[in-house]
């Protein structure tokens, strides 16, 4: 298995960053992208054990990590984010997307249909979501990064923001403490947050295998929502996380990644 890597692509030419995990084989590479405030890094684990039958590429997506930071956060821009990695990796790959990064791989799936083999899509729907995810801007906004020496100091001050604490320690991953900055471009997220709980309009439909991984926990995937699913994604497969929510991926790493690779080695 090959060692983690690095690749970070100039911003003028606007290819995301990617960690690359393992080195090719004879399996499809896969590529993930991540939720909102979220980053590559998040999924290593994940990445580096999904990589001992295949090359998994994680992204930062715009806005996030060490990727470009723009003015816009739609999603067609961010399926093309992605749909420029895969065609540095061969031209086609399997997709995992969790929340946003799960409406960017469905838009890729939908207005790139030749770029993905499998599509898993993790607790999401493509539907407009009433909520906001606004708040945690504001929490992260009222941290003073000038008396911020390490990770543990602001996870107390978005405690004392009212940020729960498995999203303490989620948050600080993207805080960059030597230059005393988020590495997210706040301004832009919540400037873009009706674009981000949105999805797309469009009439296109994609016909691969999908499946729709989902927190047994969480309400973001309803019954209500399969029959839309399903007319997007006609060949969509069902299944549910027993004790996850949202974060499945998190909370149960090792069931989601089991779930994962039997899908895609299916």
């Amino acid at each position: 298995m090959g060692v983690a890597s690095l690749c970070l692509h100039g911003y003028q030419d606007r290819m995301l960053n990617t960690i690359t995990h393992g080195s090719a084989t004879d399996k499809t590479p896969l590529l993930i992208a991540h939720g909102l405030y979220g980053s590559a890094r998040n999924w290593g684990v994940i990445a580096k054990r999904l990589s001992d039958e295949r090359l998994v590429v994680a992204a930062d997506m715009r806005n996030h990590g060490d990727s470009p930071r723009t003015d816009s956060h739609t999603y067609p821009e961010l399926a093309a984010d992605l749909a420029e990695v895969i065609a540095a990796h061969g031209g086609r790959m399997d997709v995992i997307g969790h929340s946003m990064g799960g409406k960017a791989a469905m838009t890729l799936a939908l207005n790139h249909p030749k770029a993905v083999r499998r599509l898993v899509v993790a607790d999401i729907a493509p539907v407009a979501y009433g909520h906001t995810q606004i708040q945690y801007i504001h929490a992260m906004r009222s941290v003073d990064l000038d008396t911020v020496q390490r990770r543990p100091e602001a996870a107390v001050q978005l405690a004392e923001a009212g940020v729960e604490p498995a999203l303490q320690s989620f948050f600080t991953q993207s805080l960059d403490i030597p230059n005393r900055r988020w590495k997210l471009n706040l301004d832009t997220l919540a400037n873009q947050m009706p674009n981000i709980m949105s999805f797309p309009e469009m009439d296109a439909s994609w016909n691969g295998p999908a499946l729709f991984l989902s927190g047994a926990e969480s309400d973001y995937v309803l019954p209500e929502h399969r029959d839309l699913i399903r007319a997007r994604f006609p060949a969509a497969r069902f299944a549910k996380l027993p004790g996850a929510g949202h974060w499945l991926h998190a909370e149960k790493p090792r069931e989601f990644e089991a779930a994962a690779r039997v899908f895609l080695n299916a």
